[in-house]
Parts: structure tokens; sequence; C-alpha cells
């Protein structure tokens, strides 16, 4: 009888291991059947007044509002990184020959992860051409350097983090005014299958 007492809750212990580790397949499950959507404007919008909402007053963020017109059709993951950016920006070639500005690149592409950034520089090479792309991470990458290459050189393409880029933007080493093209990596899953947007510090 004692043995018999004493197996018992190993047996429980067992099973309410298996029942934990079942769980946790199942959230990862559900996140990984769920088809990716297209974002759509007003996912943005949302989260513009969702994080704004509440240290603003109703007339600034009535100003941030930006309308549908600012948007460009989003990706509707039929496409390759190079043709959805052939699509929406169809004058490219153009653009890259007229800018001349230091400090500053005609399109920002951001993403979760200096590993996302590095994948989508390699799928983008159908696009850009002979242009100059900038890496924006600060994955092995420290800041004085990006700030320094983007006085010397003249640089098209911007691929980083949100962190990197608004600490370049508050150091007055990235000026925004000749960037016509801001790219957001909306539906792309890390490890943790997190988006970019699911991501508190961004």
């Amino acid at each position: 009888p004692t043995e018999c007492f004493l197996s018992q809750p190993e047996e429980k212990q067992e099973s309410t291991l298996k029942a934990k580790r079942r769980k946790k397949k199942k959230i990862s499950d559900v996140l990984q059947k769920s088809a990716p959507k297209p974002g759509v404007p007003a996912d943005l919008q949302n989260l513009l007044t969702q994080h704004f909402g509440e240290n603003r007053s109703v007339i600034e963020i009535e100003e941030l509002k930006l309308s549908d017109s600012c948007f460009l059709p989003a990706n509707d993951l039929s496409h390759s990184f190079s043709s959805y950016l052939k699509e929406i920006c169809p004058k490219w070639a153009k653009l890259r020959r007229n800018h001349k500005e230091k400090k500053s690149v005609v399109m920002l592409v951001l993403c979760s992860s200096a590993l996302r950034s590095l994948e989508l520089i390699k799928s983008m090479t159908a696009f850009k051409g002979d242009c100059k792309v900038l890496k924006l991470f600060a994955k092995h990458i420290k800041i004085k350097e990006q700030m320094n290459m983007l006085e010397k050189g003249v640089f098209h393409i911007g691929v980083g983090t949100p962190g990197r880029v608004k600490a370049l933007v508050e150091q007055d080493g990235l000026c925004l005014n000749s960037t016509k093209y801001m790219i957001l990596d909306w539906n792309w899953r890390d490890q943790k299958l997190r988006r970019m947007m699911d991501i508190p510090e961004v």
C-alpha cells in the first residue's frame, strides 16, 4: 500500500506537466494557424489613438489622425517584397536619381529585429538596383558609425528597427524631410510569435 501511495502523486505530476505542455502548444498552434491578414489603414490609425489617447487632448489626437489618402495599398500577401515595392513605387528609378540629400533616405522600412532587417534587405535586390541601402539597427553597429555614414554619403533606403530609427531622429542623425515612403513590416512574427505591433516597447 505504501508503494501505491508513493507512486500516485508522481503520476499526477506527470499528467499535470503533460497538460501544461499541451496548453502551450495550443496557444502557438492557434497563432500559427490564424492566417496573416494584410494590414489596413485602420490598424495603424487605431494603434495611434490607443497609444496617445491617454495623454493627449482631443485636438492633439485629431491632428495625429492620418487620412486614408496617406496610405498606399498594403501587401495582399501574394507579392514578394521586391514585387510589392515595384507596385507601390513605379517611379523608383527617377526618385533614386533625384535624391542627393545626405542624412536622409527616400524609403524607410521598419521591422521588429536586426535579423528580419537583413532578411528584407536580401529580398529587395530585384527592386533596389544600384541604390545604396543602410542598415539602421543596433546589433553590432554603433549609433555614431551610422550617423557618420549618413553624414558622409547619400543613401536611398534605410531598413531597421523602430528603436534605432527613433534614436537617430532624436540625435539629429537622420532627417525625414525627404522620406517619401515608410513601410511597416506588419504581419511578420518572431520566434515568440509576436508581430512588431505586439511588442510594448515599439
